[in-house]
């Protein structure tokens, strides 16, 4: 059993909502439990409701009819996914599966987007964020066209950094992930991505350590990555 008000308190999407606004949301949330890869919703699915991690770890894919499977992102606890919530009747781009046992926070779209009308100081927030996870696909796609290897790398990284920080003021974002999971997210051989991981590594601009990345500051990764060609 979980305590929704924590976990709605934490949600950066959420942070622009006086606490009234939560404590109205709290008993409209509906936690739900998944074993390790176990299907949360598949893509092209109809669903309008926003979700947050509330334990455990969850990925963002997409697979192909041979059962071929592309990770987008893994998501740590705290971080939130469902951007169609606000666009009811978009399909989802993406599916999301459970990476290893974890409980989902559920809100329905429709009470979030009635709440965010009776409460509209939650909407700048919220739309900055999303508009943000935008961008930084977009910079995905654009680097995986246009630049090299490192680049890539270090945009994906960037962008999970801005996928578990509430603000850019925030500063640095740390969450649960395996050089071998990002080699398997970028679909590269494990070797070749270390190497390409210890010359960002040695700048500074990212940690490992005990299964986790840290980026002290994402502002700082974001500046190298627009640097290389």
């Amino acid at each position: 059993m979980i305590e929704p008000l924590p976990i709605l308190r934490s949600c950066p999407l959420l942070a622009g909502l006086p606490e009234e606004a939560l404590h109205e949301l709290a008993p409209l949330a509906r936690g739900q439990h998944y074993k390790g890869d176990e299907v949360i919703y598949l893509p092209g699915s109809m669903q309008s409701q926003l979700s947050i991690v509330a334990e455990g770890r969850v990925r963002i894919c997409s697979s192909n009819a041979r059962g071929r499977e592309a990770t987008l992102a893994i998501l740590d606890t705290g971080t939130w996914f469902g951007d169609t919530v606000f666009s009811p009747g978009a399909p989802r781009v993406f599916g999301a599966t459970a990476h290893d046992d974890c409980t989902v926070l559920d809100l329905p779209g429709t009470a979030l987007r009635s709440l965010l009308q009776r409460y509209p100081q939650g909407y700048p927030v919220a739309l900055d964020l999303v508009s943000r996870r935008l961008w930084s696909v977009m910079s995905i796609l654009q680097d995986d066209v246009l630049r090299g290897t490192e680049a890539r790398i270090g945009r994906r990284l960037l962008y999970l950094a801005q996928m578990h920080n509430a603000s850019e003021d925030k500063g640095a974002a740390s969450f649960r992930l395996t050089r071998e999971l990002i080699a398997n997210m970028m679909g590269m051989t494990r070797q070749g991505v270390h190497r390409v991981l210890k010359n960002i590594e040695a700048q500074g601009l990212v940690e490992f350590a005990y299964g986790r990345v840290t980026v002290p500051d994402p502002a700082r990764l974001q500046a190298y990555i627009e640097t290389l060609d």
